[in-house]
C-alpha cells in the first residue's frame, strides 16, 4: 500500500497493553501487523490449554492458558469464565499498563468511505487521550475532536469534561446481534459508516461490546469484570455487557466518560445463531430484571475508588437480583473474588483521580 512505510511514532507504545482472547491461531494478526506490530500483546488462550497457539512471528506478546491463570490466582482462578472470551479480562488483571485495548480475533482492519484502512487503535487512543461531556448533550457530538466545538448554549462551566475511562468502538459487516435478530435478519449487513463519536449521557446505560474496546486501566480497571460465563454458568454471551451496566453505574458515580462511535473494525464472522441462542437464553429472560436493577443503583459518597464501587454494587446484586436466580448471588461472589484478585496482583487499589466525584459541581 502506497505510504505504508511513513506512520508516525506509535501512541503510547510503552503505556497500552493489546488483549485477545483466542482458541485459535492468530494468523489475523497479520493484518494488524502495521498497527500492532509496535505494541505489547496479551493473549488469554480459551479452552484447552494443551493446545498450541501459533502467533505469527515478530510480535511482543505473553500468552496464558487456564493452567496459567490457576496457578497465578489458586483458589481465585474461579472467578475466571472458562470455554468463554470472558477469560480476557484475566489479561486485565495481569497488565501493568495505563491503557487496555481488547479485540476479537474474528476482527480485521476496516475501511473507511475513501478506502483508506482504519487505524482502529490510533483512534481509540484519541478518544480515550480527550475529554468526555457526559453531564450535557453536545448537538455537534465530540466538542473536543478537531473541527467541532461546543455549540451555542453549552454551559461554559461544563467544557472542561470528564476524564475518559472507557472507548467503545462499532462494526461494519457482522452486527452485533442477538441470536432472536441473528434468525431473523441472517443476511443483515451494517454498511453504514458513521463519521462521529459522542459522550454517553450520565444516568445512560448502553450494551457495550468487548470485541473492539479500550479503556484506562488506572481510571475503571477493576470494573471490567466479564463475570461469570461459559463452561459450567447457565448463561453467555452477556458478558461484556454485565462489565458494561457495571462500569457505567461507577463511571457515573465518579464523574468519569465514555465514549462510542468510532472506530470501526471489519466484524468477520457470524457465530451460530442457534448456539448463541442457548447460550442467551436465560439472559434474554433476565435482562428485562437487570436493565432496571443497573438504573436504579446508586452508590453511597463513601464509594471513592472503583475498587469501593465494585463491592458496594456486588452486595447490590447478590440483595436484588439474587431473588431473580441464584446465579446472582454465585455472580456477586465473584465479584468480590475479582476485586481480591486484582488487589492482590496490583500493588495497591486503583484510586479515582476524576476531580469531581460525583459530577459537575451544581
Amino acid at each position: 500500500m502506497a505510504g505504508a512505510s511513513v506512520r508516525p511514532v506509535p501512541i503510547l507504545k510503552d503505556e497500552l497493553d493489546i488483549v485477545i482472547p483466542t482458541i485459535r491461531n492468530l494468523d489475523f494478526l497479520e493484518m494488524w501487523r502495521p498497527f500492532f506490530q509496535p505494541y505489547h500483546l496479551i493473549i488469554v488462550q480459551d479452552g484447552d490449554p494443551s493446545k498450541t497457539i501459533k502467533v505469527p512471528e515478530g510480535f511482543d506478546y505473553e500468552l496464558y492458558n487456564r493452567n496459567d491463570i490457576n496457578r497465578i490466582l489458586g483458589p481465585k482462578a474461579s472467578c475466571i469464565s472458562f470455554k468463554d472470551s470472558a477469560c480476557r479480562c484475566f489479561g486485565y488483571m495481569v497488565s501493568k499498563k495505563k491503557y487496555i485495548f481488547t479485540i476479537d480475533d474474528d476482527c480485521f482492519v476496516a475501511k473507511d468511505p475513501s478506502g483508506k484502512e482504519i487505524n482502529a487503535l490510533e483512534q481509540h487512543i484519541k478518544n480515550l487521550l480527550s475529554p468526555s461531556s457526559p453531564f450535557f448533550f453536545n448537538t455537534l457530538y465530540d466538542p473536543y475532536r478537531e473541527g467541532a466545538d461546543f455549540v451555542r448554549g453549552y454551559p461554559f462551566s461544563l467544557r472542561e469534561g470528564a476524564p475518559t475511562a472507557v472507548s467503545h468502538g462499532l462494526w461494519l459487516n457482522i452486527p452485533d446481534y442477538d441470536a432472536p435478530t441473528q434468525l431473523v435478519k441472517p443476511h443483515e449487513r451494517n454498511t453504514r459508516y458513521v463519521d462521529a463519536v459522542l459522550s454517553i449521557p450520565k444516568g445512560t446505560l448502553f450494551p457495550m461490546c468487548g470485541m473492539n474496546l479500550a479503556f484506562n486501566r488506572e481510571l475503571i480497571g477493576p470494573a471490567m469484570y466479564f463475570g461469570l460465563m461459559g463452561d459450567g454458568q447457565p448463561i453467555g454471551r452477556y458478558d461484556d455487557m454485565w462489565a458494561g451496566w457495571c462500569m457505567k453505574v461507577i463511571c457515573d458515580h465518579l464523574g468519569l466518560g465514555v465514549k462510542t462511535g468510532l472506530p470501526y473494525i471489519w466484524h468477520s464472522k457470524a457465530s451460530n445463531p442457534f448456539v448463541n441462542l442457548k447460550k442467551e437464553y436465560n439472559g434474554i429472560f433476565w435482562q428485562e430484571e437487570i436493565i432496571p436493577f443497573f438504573q436504579a443503583a446508586t452508590l453511597p459518597k463513601e464509594c471513592t475508588s472503583v475498587q469501593k464501587c465494585y463491592i458496594e454494587l456486588s452486595k447490590q446484586v447478590k440483595a436484588k437480583l439474587g431473588k431473580v436466580d441464584p446465579y446472582f448471588s454465585k455472580l456477586a461472589d465473584a465479584m468480590v473474588t475479582w476485586i481480591e484478585a486484582w488487589d492482590e496482583l496490583n500493588d495497591s487499589p486503583v484510586s479515582n483521580p476524576a476531580k469531581q466525584p460525583n459530577g459537575p459541581a451544581k
